[in-house]
C-alpha cells in the first residue's frame, strides 16, 4: 500500500521510473545501511559471548578478531550509501552536460527527490 503512494521520479525528458519501483530500490537501500550493519554487529556480539563463555584464552582472542572485523565491515557497509551518494553527485557535476541523463536519474532515486 505504500508502493502506491510513492512519487513518480522523472528520467529525463520522456522517462519516467513508477514510484512503486522507486519505493523498493529505497527500501533495499534502507535494509543495507541500517539491517546489514546491525546484524553484523549482533553476530560479532554472539561470538564474542561465546569465547568469553567458554573461558579460553585462544577462543577470546579469537572472537575478539571475529568482532572487531564484523564490526568494521558493518562500518563500511553502512557508508557504501554515502559513499555512492557522493560518487554520482561528484560524476553529476563533472558530465554536467547530461541534464537529465543516467547520473541525475540515479542521484534522484537515491535522494529521495520526486520533481
Amino acid at each position: 500500500m505504500l508502493y502506491m503512494l510513492a512519487a513518480d521520479v522523472p528520467c529525463g525528458e520522456n522517462l519516467t521510473i513508477p514510484g512503486a519501483i522507486v519505493e523498493i530500490i529505497r527500501v533495499i537501500i534502507f535494509l543495507i545501511q541500517v539491517a546489514v550493519p546491525i546484524l553484523l554487529i549482533v553476530y560479532g556480539m554472539w561470538d564474542l559471548g561465546k569465547a568469553v563463555m567458554s573461558q579460553k584464552e585462544d577462543e577470546i582472542k579469537k572472537g575478539q578478531q571475529t568482532f572487531i572485523k564484523r564490526l568494521a565491515a558493518a562500518i563500511l557497509v553502512f557508508f557504501v550509501v554515502t559513499i555512492t551518494k557522493f560518487v554520482i553527485s561528484f560524476i553529476g557535476d563533472i558530465t554536467g552536460d547530461i541534464e537529465g541523463g543516467f547520473w541525475d536519474c540515479a542521484q534522484n532515486i537515491i535522494s529521495n527527490r520526486a520533481s
